[in-house]
């Protein structure tokens, strides 16, 4: 299997990827969603949704190389069109590992960005939590 593959596999068996067209959609309502894919082989009214879902945000949408059946059998499902990363450390390392990084560099940037924010943020936290149980030293 694909090295991209393997990164939606690790996604679903982590929970940090939405499958399908209704759960991708609430995630990208509710602001969850950091990339969106697409099969290359699903409908054009299933990429326009894809679209509709990321419009006036600053989540991803991406056609992806891998046919329906593909990205199922990566999951363990028949087929899968639509899925909604929500974790941006493993959006970032499937849009790396696709191969192509001049194709996709506005999408690796912006997700660069957000895992580098969100990994200040959790270092800021683990210090926070530290002060709290021993006191800030001076």
């Amino acid at each position: 299997m694909d090295k991209a593959l393997n990164y939606l596999a690790l996604a679903r068996k982590a929970g940090r990827v939405e499958l399908g067209e209704e759960p991708a959609g609430a995630a990208a309502r509710a602001q969850k969603a950091r990339l969106i894919v697409v099969a290359k082989d699903a409908t054009e009214h299933t990429l326009r949704r894809a679209k509709s879902f990321v419009s006036g945000s600053e989540q991803l949408c991406l056609q992806v190389p891998y046919t329906k059946d593909e990205l199922g059998q990566a999951i363990g499902r028949t087929a899968l069109a639509l899925a909604a990363f929500t974790d941006p450390a493993l959006a970032l390392g499937f849009v790396k590992a696709l191969g192509n990084p001049e194709k996709y560099a506005p999408e690796i940037a912006s997700l660069e960005r957000r895992t580098k924010r969100i990994r200040q943020r959790q270092k800021e936290a683990k210090a926070h939590e530290k002060n709290v149980r021993q006191g800030k030293k001076k």
